[in-house]
């Protein structure tokens, strides 16, 4: 089978080497090129057309910016497919990149396992079908918004575990029941850990949250169900209590 070759753009030269090195011995996916700025990006795209599949775009980088290359590449008519990555989580830069084609978008910090997923997904997509996934990345945004708020750092494990358990369970509030015999085990199959320590990394994200969250915001969400002076809300509590305000507010960012 032949693998997927994959350009990636991105000034985080960290970044960029840790997703080579994940990638290294996989059998679908080959970071074949790289660039560190936009004008070196779309040298690159231009220069080595015919050497890859899929670009790998960050938004924010010195000398040009990743909306010129888009820009750029409609100027041009270059059309490959392009992952748009990028901290910069305002649903009007979603409406906005839309515009040029791009076949989604994904907030960093991501777990590669997800970009891999995203990589697979867009050689699947036909060319005249290509357009952002609207409702999962404003989605996405909703909850990553969301957590900032309520003071979770991005770097703590728990952070992924909540921010994916929040969208399963936004999406199938069936699963409300099954938190510990449901949730868990998918969290942990898909990160490569055991039930424990996603329990655990959740409990130590919540306590996280009551140190550092926006007090006002906490209430807000949480004061109706959880006396917040007096106790910290069960992790299923917890879980089940963002989504339900987030499917209450949903509405608010929906483009």
């Amino acid at each position: 089978m032949q693998k997927i070759k994959v350009l990636m753009i991105d000034d985080n030269v960290k970044l960029v080497d840790a997703v080579k090195e994940y990638f290294k011995d996989n059998d679908e996916i080959d970071i074949v090129l790289s660039a560190y700025d936009g004008l070196e990006g779309f040298e690159v795209i231009t220069n080595k057309i015919n050497e890859y599949d899929v670009i790998v775009l960050d938004l924010i980088m010195p000398k040009k910016d990743g909306i010129y290359i888009l820009e750029k590449m409609r100027e041009n008519g270059i059309d490959k497919k392009v992952i748009v990555a990028t901290s910069y989580n305002a649903s009007e830069v979603i409406r906005e990149v839309s515009e040029y084609g791009v076949s989604y978008f994904i907030l960093k910090p991501f777990e590669l396992v997800d970009l891999a997923k995203r990589i697979k997904e867009c050689m699947k997509v036909k060319d005249n079908n290509k357009n952002i996934d609207f409702y999962n990345s404003n989605l996405q945004v909703a909850i990553t918004k969301m957590l900032h708020e309520l003071g979770i750092p991005s770097h703590i494990k728990g952070y992924q575990f909540i921010r994916e358990g929040v969208a399963i369970i936004f999406e199938n509030p069936d699963i409300i029941g099954g938190i510990t015999k449901e949730l868990y085990p998918e969290l942990a199959e898909k990160y490569k850990t055991t039930v424990s320590r996603v329990e655990r990394a959740i409990r130590h994200a919540i306590e996280v949250s009551w140190n550092r969250g926006n007090w006002h915001y906490m209430e807000e969400i949480f004061g109706h169900s959880v006396d917040i002076d007096k106790a910290k809300p069960t992790n299923s509590e917890f879980l089940v209590t963002v989504a339900d305000k987030l499917r209450l507010d949903f509405h608010k960012i929906r483009g």
